[in-house]
C-alpha cells in the first residue's frame, strides 16, 4: 500500500494561485520599480529642460541689460550723431565685445543705414551689415513700430523698456539678437521722436554661453547641437519668434531613478531570496490546510449566497440575479413586449410585535413559513430572496405591464392572509408590498431597487396590508427639489436667508486687495446651508435664474458703490446671457446704484463660448460696449479655443482650482498652470489663480508671473462688514458706520 496521498484539486488550485500571485507580485515590484525610476528620470528631465529654458531667458535678459548700459547715455547720442567713430569703437562696439562678449555690433542711423560695424572685436566696414540684414530686419522693424507708438508705462509707473529681441541664425549659427534705440539719459540732450539711432547687438549661442548656463544648474555635457545632428531626449530647441528651430541645446541627462535602481539591485536580490524561502514555507502550510478547506468549500459556497434560516437566496445572490434578469430583459426587449422585469419588496407588518409576544423562535418559524408560501405562489423562473429580518424581495421576469405585477402582488397578499400556526397558536399577519417595473431598456438595478423601496414606504404609509406601484412623484429627490423651488421663490419675493459673501482677490504680495468676487449663500431653515450649485441649478431648471441673478447683481452693485474696491466680480449663468434684455437690465442697475461699469466684472464659464449663440454673442458685445469686464472662469477645464478667446475679447482668465490644488506635488499641473499664465500674457489679458490654499502654491504662482491670487490661504469668503473692515475698503461715507458695526 502506497503511503502517498492524492492531492486534491483545491491543493493544486491553491498552489498554482500562490505561485501566480508570487510571480505577479514580483512582476509588480519590478515593474513598479522600473516605472518609478522612469517617472523620476522623466520628472528630472523636465526640470533640466526648465533649467536650460530659464537659463536661456536669463542670458537674453543679460544681453539686454548689458546693451542698455551703453544705449541709454547722453554721450552715446551725441557722439553717434557726430559720427565719432573712435568714440563709438571704444564705447559702443569693441568695448562691448571685450567687456561683455557680444560678438557683433551694428550702429544704424534713423533710416536704418549702417554707420558702424564690429565683428569679434574688430571694426569692419559697415557694408558687412548687408549679410546679416535679412535676419536682423524683422526685429529692427518691430522696434521702429514700437518707437512710433505713444510711450507706454509699466505697472511700476516707469516708461516701458524699448527693446526688440529674438533668436536668429547668422551664418548657420544660432545667436541672441537685441536691438535698442540710443536715447539720452538726462534732459540735457534732446532728441526728436523718430530720429533715434539703433544699437544692434548679437551674441552667438556657443558652447561657452551654454556652459555658463549648465554650470549654474549643475548640468554635465552641455553643448550646442546643430540641426544636422540627431538629438536625444535631453535637448531644448532654440526657436525664433516665427517658430523656426535654429538648433538645440543638448546635455548629458541626469537619471536619478536609474542610478537608484542600480544601487538597490544587490539589496533587492537578497530580499528576493528571502521572499522565495518564505514562499516555500507558506506553500507547505497551505497544502496541508487545503484538504480541510476542500471539505467545507461547497458548504461555504452555499452559505455565501443563501439565507441559513429559509434556504432562500440572500442579498448577494439576489442582486446578481436581478442584474442578470435586467440584462436579459434589455436584450429581449427588441424581440417582443414580454421582456420587462418587476421587482417586489415585501415586508411583514408588525413583525416585531410577534417576536415580542411569542418569542424569537416563533418569529423564525413565521419567516420560514412566509418564505415557503412566497415560493409556492410565484413561478419557478421567478426569484424569492430574503434580504434580512422580515424583508423579502421577488424578481418577476417576462412581465408585460404593471397590472400583471399587481396581480402577483394581490395573490401574495391573499396567500399571506391565511392563518399561520406558530407554537400551537394561530396567528394572522399582513404584509406591505412595493412594486417597481423596469422601463424599456431599463438596466439600472440600483435605480429599480430604489424605486421599489420608495413604493414599499408609500404602501406602509398609506395603511399597510396593501401593495403600491412606484410612481414618479414618489421620488424623494424630486419632492425635495420641489420644496426647495417653492421656498426659493418665497425667499426671492421678500423672505430671508439669501445673502452674499465676498471673497477678496489679492495682489502678488498677498496683502493688497485688487477686487472681490460676490458669492451667493442660502441658509435654509430646514436643510441648513444649501450648496450654491444646487439651488442655482434648480433656479435654472424652473426659470428663476433671471430673478435670482438680478437680485445678486443689485445687491453686489449696492455693496460695491459703498466701498473703494477697484472692481467686484459677479457670476453670470449662461441662461442670463441668452436673455436679450440682460444688457439693458445691467445698465439699469448700474444707473440706479451709481456704480461705474468699469468696476463691475462678469464671470462666465467656457460653456458660454462653446454655446456660440447669437444671443450670447450679442449680450457679451453689449456688456463690453457698456464698459463691463468679462472674465472666463474655471479656465482649463473645458474646451474653449484661442479663436473663441479672441472673438469674444475676454478681459481676464481665472485658472481653475483643480490645477492649483495639484501644484504642490504634480509637475504636470505646474507645467499646465505655467502654460495658462503664459497664454494669458500672450493674449494681453489679466490672469487670476483661484483656490490658493498654501504658501507654496502662492509662491509658485507668483514665480510663474501670476499677479492676482484668490483662495482660503489668503482669505475665505467674508461677510460685507468683515470685508469693509479688512483693509479699510469702506468709502469715506461708509467708514464710520462700518467700524461701528464691526
Amino acid at each position: 500500500m502506497s503511503g502517498r496521498t492524492n492531492s486534491s484539486p483545491l491543493t493544486h488550485q491553491v498552489t498554482l494561485t500562490v505561485l501566480m500571485l508570487a510571480v505577479f507580485a514580483l512582476a509588480m515590484v519590478i515593474g513598479f520599480g522600473f516605472y518609478a525610476a522612469a517617472h523620476a528620470d522623466n520628472a528630472s528631465l523636465e526640470h533640466q529642460k526648465m533649467f536650460i529654458a530659464d537659463g536661456l531667458k536669463d542670458q537674453i535678459a543679460s544681453v539686454q541689460r548689458e546693451q542698455e548700459s551703453v544705449s541709454v547715455w547722453d554721450d552715446a547720442v551725441t557722439n553717434v550723431r557726430a559720427g565719432n567713430q573712435t568714440w563709438i569703437e571704444e564705447n559702443l562696439s569693441v568695448w562691448v565685445y571685450n567687456y561683455y562678449g557680444h560678438n557683433r555690433v551694428y550702429i544704424l542711423d534713423a533710416a536704418d543705414h549702417p554707420i558702424h560695424a564690429m565683428r569679434e572685436g574688430k571694426v569692419v566696414d559697415p557694408s558687412f551689415y548687408g549679410k546679416d540684414e535679412p535676419a536682423l530686419q524683422p526685429s529692427i522693424e518691430k522696434l521702429r513700430r514700437m518707437l512710433a507708438e505713444p510711450p507706454k508705462a509699466e505697472a511700476s509707473g516707469q516708461p516701458a523698456k524699448m527693446v526688440a529681441e529674438d533668436l536668429v541664425s547668422l551664418g548657420g549659427k544660432p545667436a541672441i539678437l537685441s536691438v535698442m534705440p540710443l536715447v539720452p539719459s538726462t534732459d540735457r540732450v534732446t532728441q526728436a521722436h523718430g530720429t533715434e539711432y539703433l544699437h544692434v547687438s548679437v551674441e552667438f549661442i556657443n558652447d561657452a554661453v551654454i556652459n555658463k548656463i549648465a554650470e549654474k544648474y549643475l548640468l554635465d555635457g552641455a553643448r550646442l547641437v546643430p540641426l544636422s545632428q540627431p538629438v536625444g531626449a535631453a535637448a531644448v530647441p532654440l526657436v525664433d519668434s516665427r517658430g523656426v528651430i535654429l538648433g538645440y541645446v543638448g546635455w548629458d541627462q541626469e537619471r536619478p531613478g536609474l542610478t537608484l535602481v542600480r544601487k538597490m539591485a544587490p539589496a533587492l536580490a537578497v530580499a528576493l531570496l528571502v521572499a522565495a524561502g518564505v514562499l516555500a514555507f507558506l506553500l507547505r502550510r497551505l497544502r496541508r490546510a487545503s484538504s480541510a478547506l476542500q471539505t467545507s468549500q461547497d458548504e461555504a459556497q452555499y452559505l455565501a449566497f443563501h439565507d441559513t434560516l429559509t434556504g432562500l437566496p440572500n442579498r448577494a445572490l439576489f442582486e446578481e440575479r436581478l442584474r442578470r434578469a435586467l440584462l436579459r430583459a434589455s436584450q429581449d426587449m427588441a424581440g417582443h413586449e414580454m421582456g420587462r422585469v418587476a421587482l417586489l419588496y415585501l415586508d411583514l407588518d408588525r413583525f416585531k410585535h410577534i417576536n415580542d409576544t411569542l418569542g424569537h423562535p416563533a418569529g423564525d418559524e413565521l419567516v420560514r413559513q412566509t418564505a415557503a408560501r412566497l415560493q409556492n405562489t410565484v413561478r419557478e423562473v421567478d426569484t424569492v430572496a430574503r434580504l434580512g429580518g422580515d424583508e423579502f424581495a421577488l424578481i418577476l421576469v417576462d412581465i408585460p405591464d404593471v397590472r400583471a405585477a399587481e396581480d402577483v402582488a394581490e395573490r401574495l397578499l391573499q396567500k399571506l392572509q391565511e392563518p399561520f400556526r406558530l407554537m400551537d397558536d394561530q396567528v394572522f399577519v399582513s404584509a406591505s408590498i412595493g412594486i417597481a417595473l423596469s422601463a424599456d431598456g431599463e438596466t439600472d438595478a440600483d435605480d429599480l431597487l430604489r424605486k421599489a423601496d420608495i413604493a414599499l414606504y408609500e404602501a406602509k404609509k398609506n395603511g399597510r396590508g396593501r401593495y403600491q406601484a412606484f410612481a414618479g412623484d414618489m421620488d424623494d429627490l424630486l419632492l425635495r427639489k420641489r420644496k426647495v423651488e417653492t421656498e426659493l421663490r418665497k425667499a426671492l419675493d421678500g423672505g430671508t436667508g439669501i445673502r452674499l459673501a465676498y471673497q477678496p482677490v489679492f495682489a502678488a504680495n498677498g496683502k493688497t486687495i485688487l477686487g472681490a468676487e460676490a458669492l451667493i449663500r442660502w441658509g435654509h431653515d430646514v436643510h441648513g446651508a444649501l450648496p450654491a450649485a444646487q439651488f442655482i441649478a434648480i433656479a435654472e431648471e424652473r426659470g428663476m435664474i433671471g430673478q435670482l441673478g438680478a437680485w445678486v447683481l443689485q445687491e453686489s452693485c449696492r455693496f460695491a458703490v459703498r466701498t473703494d474696491l477697484p472692481w467686484l466680480a459677479v457670476n453670470v449663468s449662461p441662461l442670463q446671457l441668452r436673455d436679450a434684455g440682460f444688457p439693458e437690465l445691467v445698465a439699469s442697475i448700474l444707473a440706479d446704484t451709481g456704480l461705474a461699469p468699469q468696476r463691475l466684472q462678469f464671470e462666465i464659464t467656457e460653456s458660454v463660448l462653446l454655446d456660440n449663440s447669437d444671443a450670447s454673442r450679442a449680450a457679451l458685445a453689449a456688456l463690453r460696449e457698456l464698459g463691463v469686464g468679462i472674465v472666463l472662469d474655471d479656465f482649463g477645464t473645458g474646451y474653449s479655443s484661442l479663436s473663441y478667446l479672441r472673438r469674444h475679447a475676454i478681459d481676464k482668465l481665472k485658472i481653475d482650482r483643480s490645477f492649483v490644488r495639484l501644484l504642490d506635488g504634480d509637475g504636470n499641473s505646474a507645467a499646465i498652470v505655467k502654460a495658462l499664465i503664459d497664454l494669458a500674457m500672450a493674449l494681453g489679458v489679466d490672469v487670476t489663480a483661484e483656490g490658493v490654499e498654501t504658501e507654496a502654491q502662492k509662491m509658485l504662482l507668483v514665480a510663474m508671473g501670476c499677479r492676482q491670487l484668490q483662495g482660503y490661504f489668503l482669505s475665505p469668503p467674508l461677510e460685507p462688514v468683515q470685508l469693509l473692515g479688512l483693509s479699510g475698503l469702506a468709502s469715506p461715507d461708509e467708514a464710520e458706520p462700518a467700524a461701528a458695526r464691526a
